[in-house]
């Protein structure tokens, strides 16, 4: 921490160990200014990770191979954000292709020489691609006659068969949910991090389920699909359903860490509900059901690096401490957060006054989305451009509906992260330093806890309701680029911005399992960012290199309320002309 800073909360949890132990890892793991987090020092080139995992001796089925105009067509990208604007699509083995391409595929090959790597829709620190995806659903035609736990190998497109469930087994598992729903799971493997990022990987990870939670949410509902993070279960429950606790299966290979699930469903068949005027869905599986056993399981996981992973113990001491409990659920079901509102909201008005140029394709957006690695400097973004952008990161549009707008609907809990923006080139506004609250009932408190001389002015022409504030007027370009770890991309944008997180009150109030899913809200806002710069010709990427304490003083943080957990940067994008693009399936 800075010099008048207190680690509070720390001092305050000597009976929790696991609360302690997340604390640590946090201020462990920061950048300063003169000692950066520890980190392999080199790269072993030989040993690097492979970024694609299959499952020896399981059967695969091979997804089809869409053209951008075989159906279902993209719709419009505005249609996104208009509700029912898009029609349910019928669950089939095209629109699964579908939904992956657009979520978890490749979406190209680079070259530069003799080198290759691809690029996928979901983006990750440093490409290198922890997360690995799972689908348990039920018979689908060209994919199985029977309910399976699927894995999703984004190389190949495909999906393998990991176990086969009975029907009898499998429905009451979804019971409480429409009709046609199926499961995405989540999990990481923290080595294709820490490979490179040393003991800071593991909140490299967590950014990188956010990426793929949010392009999950997005390529859901260019099919009129619904999702639903299922934040009750335990990661005890996670493991044993995507059959990533099974030590046979993992013999000599690296471990996958369970992450979460959703449920995704087509919106239109909420009416199977008994009453789908106000659903309560929960955030958790039938307990019976979870427990049942698939009828047969397939394959073994490959290894991915030659030799032995290097193991970080603050690593492992995190993955212990944030480790979800049933107890800890419990818990949080006592006191109502266990359950999601859906009920109809009306978000036309909105989005005929917040969007981007019209007919841009949705799918070819996300399709083109790339992470920029250097900027002109010069390129400017406009004043309406800029507030549609931050409006779209908004968890709720109208507090006057339930339901929050997409792809925050998929995240049930409380928004608890808010933007400290570096403005360089918005024209219509000063440069300078901002505040977006993503939840206007804390501005007060975020006010009391910055400098008493930042001014906190709304902007010429802001919409009324953006709680965006000037806190400073200045030429923060230099600043920008120094606390991202003196990358010139921070202040070469039109903005820079950082995810300040309600630290020490969601750890106190959720429990330590709650530090990952602060790393994932900020994963989502920067999947929704990427795909916005696209949408008005900009380019975007994440920054996860900043110093932490240093952004803190800058705001005026004097303690662990408010964390900074990653930055982000939006600019007119340079071009390598090294690099040549190949498509991502030879076609």
């Amino acid at each position: 921490m800075n010099g008048r800073a207190r680690n509070d909360l720390a001092q305050a949890a000597p009976a929790g160990e696991a609360l302690a132990a997340v604390v640590r890892y946090h201020q462990q793991t920061k950048h300063h200014f003169l000692r950066h987090a520890r980190s392999p020092g080199m790269l072993d080139w030989a040993n690097q990770p492979d970024p694609f995992r299959r499952y020896t001796g399981s059967p695969l089925v091979a997804l089809p191979r869409l053209k951008p105009d075989d159906e279902p067509a993209s719709p419009p990208y505005e249609d996104l954000y208009r509700d029912g604007a898009i029609a349910s699509a019928a669950l089939t083995a095209a629109t699964l292709s579908r939904f992956l391409e657009c979520s978890l595929a490749i979406s190209a090959w680079k070259q530069a020489g003799d080198v290759r790597w691809a690029l996928r829709a979901n983006p990750s620190s440093g490409n290198l691609h922890p997360t690995e995806a799972y689908l348990l659903i039920d018979e689908v035609e060209g994919v199985g006659s029977a309910p399976g736990l699927y894995h999703y190998a984004s190389k190949e497109h495909a999906l393998e068969l990991r176990a086969e469930w009975q029907k009898e087994s499998f429905q009451p598992l979804l019971r409480a949910f429409p009709r046609r729903a199926f499961l995405l799971g989540f999990t990481s493997v923290h080595w294709r991090e820490s490979w490179k990022y040393g003991e800071r990987a593991f909140r490299y990870c967590q950014h990188d389920v956010g990426h793929a939670i949010g392009s999950a949410r997005i390529a859901a509902q260019m099919l009129g699909w619904r999702m639903l993070l299922l934040d009750g279960m335990s990661d005890h429950t996670v493991a044993r359903l995507l059959g990533v606790d099974r030590d046979g299966d993992f013999e000599k290979a690296e471990r996958e860490h369970p992450d979460c699930l959703a449920v995704i469903w087509p919106a239109d068949e909420s009416s199977s509900l008994a009453a789908p005027q106000a659903v309560s869905l929960p955030l958790f599986l039938d307990a019976d059901a979870a427990q049942a056993p698939p009828r047969r399981w397939h394959g073994r996981a490959n290894r991915l690096s030659r030799a032995d992973p290097v193991h970080w113990d603050i690593i492992r001491q995190v993955e212990a401490a944030s480790w979800k409990t049933t107890a800890e659920f419990d818990v949080v079901a006592l006191h109502g957060d266990h359950r999601w509102v859906e009920a109809p909201a009306d978000t036309s008005a909105l989005a005929s006054a917040v969007s981007h140029p019209p007919g841009q394709r949705a799918a070819q957006l996300i399709r083109q989305r790339r992470s920029a690695l250097a900027f002109d400097a010069t390129t400017s973004v406009s004043a309406d451009s800029f507030f549609t952008m931050l409006l779209r990161v908004m968890p709720q549009a109208d507090r006057a509906v339930c339901q929050r707008p997409m792809p925050w609907d998929a995240l049930p809990w409380a928004p608890s992260i808010h933007l400290a923006l570096f403005v360089h080139r918005v024209d219509g506004l000063a440069p300078g330093l901002y505040i977006l609250a993503r939840d206007a009932s804390k501005i007060g408190w975020l006010r009391r806890a910055t400098y008493r001389q930042y001014s906190w002015s709304a902007p010429p022409d802001c919409p009324r309701d953006l709680p965006l504030f000037l806190l400073q007027q200045a030429d923060v370009r230099a600043l920008a680029a120094q606390l991202s770890c003196g990358q010139e991309i921070a202040g070469d944008g039109a903005f820079s911005l950082g995810m300040i997180a309600e630290f020490e009150s969601s750890l106190r109030q959720r429990g330590p399992w709650f530090y990952r899913r602060l790393f994932w809200e900020t994963g989502v806002i920067g999947q929704l960012l990427y795909v916005e710069a696209e949408a008005i010709g900009l380019r975007a990427t994440g920054i996860g290199c900043f110093f932490d304490d240093p952004v803190h003083e800058v705001m005026g943080f004097s303690d662990t309320a408010f964390q900074s957990l990653y930055h982000f940067t939006v600019g007119g994008a340079v071009e390598d002309p090294r690099l040549t693009t190949l498509p991502p399936y030879g076609v």
